[in-house]
């Protein structure tokens, strides 16, 4: 059976397969509103090409330009995004919250 074309895990292996650097990211902790769940996840590749979603466009950019350093660099990094209630209207969220995204290469 094939996995789902837009199945993070899935695209990061045909990356991987391919010779690309790829990093995973995933939600490991929210609090308040957050669009996406635990164990939500992003893949990049190493040009910044990315598959699937963390939080649902708000906080992709940084976590991508994360993702993209680590693959260079290696290491793993766990990034804390906070969103006040004002800042959230701002953004067209109901209300704030916060969410917690750890970034690691996939070496294997």
């Amino acid at each position: 059976m094939d996995p789902a074309p837009g199945d993070p895990i899935a695209v990061a292996a045909r990356w991987r397969a391919a010779g690309l650097g790829v990093a995973l990211a995933t939600v490991v902790s929210t609090w308040g509103s957050s669009p996406r769940p635990v164990g939500s996840q992003l893949a990049v590749d190493e040009h910044g090409n990315f598959v699937g979603s963390v939080s649902g466009g708000c906080i992709e950019g940084a976590v991508v330009e994360t993702a993209q350093r680590i693959i260079r660099q290696g290491g793993v990094e766990l990034l804390d995004f906070g969103v006040s209630d004002d800042d959230a209207w701002a953004v067209g969220l109901a209300c704030g919250g916060r969410v917690q995204v750890f970034v690691e290469r996939l070496d294997s």
